[in-house]
């Protein structure tokens, strides 16, 4: 016969109306995430892959392309934090219809763009619109999904990302080669345009979420307190750094391929962002690394990683740039994986705070990346894109060391009830 604490735990689990897989609505919602995932991650990046086109018709340079690019992550850096607060009060569905509805929008006029500088502003547009969708989803996720089924809801959205960011890239790529860089953008912003359709449809309404007061106070102390932990710091630049590297090398490696030795068409260098299903794979694994070596050591790993990835691409031959990019990208998404996972275990209070400063650090160095990546280009070609990703990775491998230091260093204080 079933104890009392049995027959609680059971009524306490039916009583429990938040989503659940083979619960009325899961499937929808998991779909309408995917979706905006896709959409988000296509519309950033869309101009990566179609850089060296785009320097040709404006006659512009590696680095002043290059701010296509930085413009939306930087911008999406800077909004993250107050786009997140103020779902709060307007709720996570009506702020994520407004971000994905408002880039789209801005996405349909990009390709019309007549000059450099309106593509760069319309791209900034659009990459703080965007930034009301990653804190805000992970919210709703949070609030509509029960806590068994939520790491597969997220894992399915962070799923859509990372297909989204590869295939828009392919898409721009083909597109362009066939019908120029503008046919390229304006498919990227119709195919968009469905995802953003079919979320709206799919996505079930909230059921759980109260709207909060906005406390502008009170928002500015835990950030505070964020940035005066030491551990979180430390997070926070690593996760910038990694992707400094990042942003560097996939900002800048059109412009290399399609110059000789390799000299690729514009759909094949666009199909070199396939590398990024290693990712997935590399930052899946990223939960059994730090199980076995820690997360210091899994860092060590991830850093090595991409900096013998950095070496590889250096090379004249194709297969060896390859294998350069698979480990560059295997290390990154690796490193990054274990970074904003201890941010979330790291901060006590406030981690929906704690991660918007993760996602703003991290796309902080995605802008800076592409920027200083592409000057290096302009200034010593590949090798001088390699050595800023290589000055990021010995800035990790400096924090790591630092942290590890300051972990031993404490360790051997004593403690206040016995010193």
């Amino acid at each position: 016969m079933p104890s009392a604490s049995t027959k609680a735990a059971a009524t306490t689990a039916s009583a429990d109306t938040r989503l659940s897989p083979g619960a009325p609505g899961y499937r929808r919602m998991s779909l309408a995430l995917f979706a905006a995932g896709l959409a988000t991650f296509a519309l950033l990046y869309s101009t990566q892959a179609l850089l060296p086109a785009i320097s040709a018709e404006f006659g512009a340079t590696a680095s002043a392309a290059s701010w296509t690019v930085s413009a939306a992550t930087g911008a999406l850096a800077l909004c993250v934090l107050p786009l997140s607060a103020l779902s709060e009060r307007l709720g996570r569905r009506t702020m994520m219809t407004a971000s994905l509805s408002v880039a789209v929008g801005v996405a349909l006029l990009v390709p019309l763009a007549p000059n450099l500088e309106s593509l760069i502003a319309l791209r900034a547009v659009q990459g703080a619109a965007l930034a009301g969708l990653p804190a805000s989803a992970m919210a709703y996720l949070a609030e509509e999904v029960r806590p068994r089924a939520l790491v597969a809801a997220i894992g399915l959205f962070v799923a859509g990302n990372s297909i989204g960011g590869m295939s828009g890239r392919l898409v721009t790529g083909w597109v362009a080669q066939m019908w120029g860089w503008r046919a390229g953008l304006a498919a990227v912003g119709l195919t968009s345009l469905v995802c953003v359709l079919a979320f709206r449809v799919l996505l079930p309404k909230a059921r759980h979420f109260t709207p909060g007061t906005l406390h502008p106070k009170a928002l500015a102390r835990t950030v505070r307190g964020h940035l005066a932990d030491p551990l979180l710091m430390r997070l926070y630049v690593i996760g910038a750094l990694f992707m400094t590297v990042f942003g560097a090398v996939y900002t800048v490696i059109g412009y290399r391929l399609v110059e000789a030795p390799f000299s690729l068409p514009q759909g094949v260098i666009g199909s070199i962002f396939l590398v990024y299903l290693v990712g997935t794979v590399s930052s899946a694994a990223a939960g059994k690394l730090v199980g076995r070596l820690g997360r210091r050591g899994a860092l060590y790993l991830a850093v090595s990683t991409t900096a013998a990835g950095l070496l590889f691409s250096l090379s004249d031959s194709l297969a060896l740039v390859l294998v350069g990019l698979v480990l560059i990208t295997a290390g990154f998404f690796a490193g990054h994986a274990v970074a904003s996972s201890s941010v979330s275990r790291t901060a006590k209070t406030g981690r929906a705070q704690a991660s918007a400063l993760y996602q703003s650090a991290y796309y902080l160095g995605s802008s800076a990346g592409g920027t200083l990546g592409a000057m290096a280009f302009h200034a010593g070609g590949w090798a001088g894109t390699v050595l800023i990703g290589l000055v990021a990775v010995l800035g990790v491998v400096s924090v790591t060391l630092y942290g590890s230091h300051s972990a031993r260093a404490a360790a051997r204080r004593p403690h206040p009830a016995t010193a």
